[in-house]
């Protein structure tokens, strides 16, 4: 017999300033628990985010003085739900790109599919960087090739739906995806293990200073941090499959 499902939506939120008030307000509307992970934030937003707590019964707020990375705050979200018996993970930027209106939707595909990873395949707007939008297409280009063709259609969106125990298994099984390699790296770690994804068309926007908006991506230290785990990740490949690739050689050898 099949467990409940159990979802809960994991906030990790960076010095997202006011913005965070309207996403956590729109998130919780949906009646799902919310859990606002705060890495190291000093930004005033801790306080707003005190101020929601008492006006919403599913909001839970995890506080940590020392920034960490989004995939640190995945990870201890991760490990919490696992003890407490949650199925399923719904991630959630706190910069107000990912449309709340979405998350029943991405929650009913994963109702229906719990074993498979449920990712946003970001439709962009006019105003997206075209930089980001290239950058976005080399990566998701690379993921292909050390995933083997996985069916990751984006691997840097962050609207997701996990089941635990496969994340939990994924990121026990590195000490990086912890930063802003978390999307990809995990996407194709899952895939690693045979977890099915299923791609859902989300619109995204980019907002700009004046409306809010709010970047902590750096050009230099996170491409590098990137490239860095496409390396490591496509010796990974090659170790798990050589013995496969050396076997295949042989039977064509005989």
């Amino acid at each position: 017999m099949k467990s409940a499902f159990k979802p809960v939506i994991v906030v990790p939120s960076y010095n997202p300033a006011e913005m965070v008030s309207e996403v956590v307000t729109s998130v919780v509307a949906h009646g799902v628990p919310v859990w606002v992970m705060i890495d190291g934030s000093d930004d005033g937003s801790p306080e707003i985010l005190e101020s929601l707590v008492k006006k919403h019964a599913n909001l839970r707020l995890f506080r940590y003085l020392e920034n960490r990375g989004k995939g640190s705050m995945i990870f201890e979200a991760v490990c919490v739900a696992a003890s407490e018996g949650i199925t399923h993970i719904q991630s959630f930027d706190s910069d107000g790109q990912h449309p709340a209106d979405y998350v029943p939707r991405f929650l009913e595909v994963s109702c229906k599919n719990p074993d498979a990873m449920i990712l946003g395949k970001p439709q962009f707007g006019d105003e997206a960087p075209l930089e980001r939008v290239w950058g976005r297409k080399l990566a998701n280009f690379w993921t292909a090739v050390v995933s083997l063709g996985g069916g990751i259609g984006d691997s840097l969106f962050g609207m997701r739906v996990y089941p635990v125990p496969a994340l939990h298994r994924a990121m026990q099984s590195t000490r990086w995806a912890r930063r802003f390699d978390f999307e990809p790296e995990t996407a194709v770690r899952l895939s690693w293990l045979g977890v099915q994804a299923i791609n859902t068309p989300t619109p995204v926007r980019y907002l700009k200073e004046e409306e809010g908006g709010v970047s902590h991506f750096r050009y230099l230290r996170d491409n590098v941090l990137l490239t860095g785990m496409y390396v490591r990740l496509l010796l990974g490949v090659i170790v798990r499959f050589l013995p496969w690739i050396w076997m295949r050689c042989r039977q064509r050898t005989r």
